[in-house]
C-alpha cells in the first residue's frame, strides 16, 4: 500500500489574513475526506457509514476522513488531495466528488469508492466493486442501444 503524504500545514477553509486566522491552521494529512452531513435531516449515521466504507477499504491511503456537522440539507463527499501547483511544488487541490443537490441523492458506497480510488491510486483494483460497476456500466450501455436500435425501427 502506498503511504500518506506528510501533513502540510494548510488551511482547509481557505486563506489566512491575520494572526486570529493562524489558530484555524491545522496539519492535515492528505488525501483527506470531508462528508459534511446536515444534522437537520438526521444523516449522521450515513455520513458516519460511508467514512467506515472508506476507511475499510482504503485504510492507511487515507490521511483521515472527516465529519462535518452542517445544516441546511448539505450532504457533500469532498476530498483534498496533493497535485502541482504554479510554482512546482506540491499542494492541496480540493475536489467535490459529491453533492446531494448536485448529483440528485446520496451516492452508492461503491461509486464513492472508485470516485476515490480514482484520485488517491487509479492503477489500484477494487474487486468486486469494480466488477459491479464494470457490469452496471455495460447493463447501461445494452440498454441504450436497444433504444437507439427501437428509435431507429420508428424511424423506417
Amino acid at each position: 500500500m502506498t503511504e500518506p503524504i506528510a501533513p502540510i500545514e494548510k488551511s482547509v477553509a481557505g486563506e489566512t489574513t491575520g494572526p486570529a486566522d493562524n489558530m484555524a491552521l491545522e496539519r492535515v494529512r492528505l488525501p483527506r475526506i470531508a462528508i459534511q452531513f446536515c444534522t437537520q435531516c438526521r444523516w449522521m449515521l450515513r455520513a458516519a457509514y460511508f467514512a467506515q466504507e472508506l476507511l475499510s477499504t482504503f485504510s492507511t491511503d487515507l490521511g483521515e476522513v472527516a465529519l462535518v456537522p452542517v445544516t441546511g440539507g448539505v450532504f457533500t463527499v469532498t476530498i483534498w488531495h496533493a497535485g502541482p501547483s504554479a510554482s512546482g511544488e506540491a499542494a492541496a487541490q480540493e475536489t467535490l466528488l459529491w453533492d446531494r443537490k448536485r448529483d440528485g441523492g446520496f451516492p452508492e458506497v461503491k461509486a464513492l469508492k472508485s470516485m476515490v480510488r480514482n484520485i488517491i491510486a487509479p492503477e489500484r483494483d477494487l474487486g468486486h466493486t469494480d466488477r459491479a460497476l464494470k457490469k452496471a456500466g455495460e447493463d447501461k450501455k445494452k440498454q441504450e442501444t436497444a433504444e437507439a436500435k427501437k428509435d431507429c425501427e420508428d424511424c423506417q
